[in-house]
């Protein structure tokens, strides 16, 4: 049996996420026998969307792919860039002749590998396409092509749309990952089909924030009500997301395990210290 592992990260924040994998990803790759890198950058650039520079930058550090969400078109120089790049995603269900697309098949050492983006519906901008009904069809494409490994990166706000979309997908994709809330979930499982599932893979921004933002100006918003800036934190970076043993010929999710692991500021502490991160005890001390 053929397997190759996978590692996806959850939503770049801002300037201290992306500089923290782009300076880690080599390590990473090297330290977890990484076959394949997803990254979600929809919010690398100052917290609102991706520029080409930093898809570049990530591309080079080692990523395969890079997924997005609903800031994807945020810096307007993306518009343009997208179509030029195929391994730079935007939602799958967006209408067609949106620039881009939503799902990527890419050659690797070990046999080809697909990523899908698909974007929710509920309590998000825009209102997209019906998403279940695009990713079922997609799935099925890729699978008459006798493409195994598929792994759904799905923006979404609600734990319900996700663990839907992980069920109705189970048996059709290698993995359903969830993007968009920030906060890693804990529930990582591989459902009866063998599709390896995450309700939310979390972040890769500050520790020390409320969802990447400045603490401070999130408090004074909810507190007075009042419109303000929510600059990016800064301070310790937590890199989180996902760990994939796929078998190559099945596309069947072998293992999942949940990757978290915490940097000092703009991830320079790891490139000086042979890639070794703060460990949860350090940082509480």
């Amino acid at each position: 049996m053929s397997t190759i592992r996978i590692l996806f990260l959850g939503d770049i924040v801002g300037e201290p996420g992306r500089k923290t994998v782009i300076a880690n990803l080599p390590i990473l790759k090297q330290r977890e026998s990484l076959d394949f890198i997803i990254v979600n950058g929809e919010n690398s650039a100052a917290g609102k969307g991706i520029t080409p520079k930093i898809a570049i930058d990530l591309l080079r550090a080692g990523a395969a792919v890079i997924t997005t969400g609903d800031h994807v078109w945020d810096q307007k120089e993306i518009v343009d860039y997208l179509p030029t790049e195929p391994r730079l995603l935007r939602p799958l269900n967006y209408p067609a002749g949106t620039p881009g697309q939503g799902s990527v098949v890419l050659e690797t050492a070990k046999g080809r590998v697909a990523v899908m983006q698909v974007q929710g519906r509920s309590f998000i901008q825009p209102p997209l396409e019906n998403p279940y009904l695009a990713a079922e069809r997609e799935a099925q494409r890729l699978r008459a092509e006798g493409i195994g490994p598929i792994v759904v990166d799905y923006h979404a706000e609600t734990t319900s749309e996700k663990i839907a979309m992980g069920r109705m997908l189970d048996g059709s994709v290698s993995a359903v990952l969830g993007t968009h809330t920030h906060v890693q979930t804990a529930d990582e499982n591989i459902f009866p089909g063998g599709t390896g599932y995450l309700t939310d893979a979390g972040m890769c921004g500050p520790e020390e924030s409320v969802l990447g933002r400045n603490i401070d100006s999130v408090l004074w918003r909810f507190r007075t009500g009042m419109p303000t800036r929510f600059p990016i934190a800064k301070g310790a970076t937590r890199l989180c997301g996902a760990i994939l043993d796929v078998d190559v010929a099945s596309g069947a999710c072998l293992a999942i395990r949940r990757f978290s692991e915490l940097y000092p500021e703009h991830g320079a502490g790891p490139a000086d210290n042979g890639g070794a991160p703060i460990s949860d005890a350090q940082a509480g001390s």
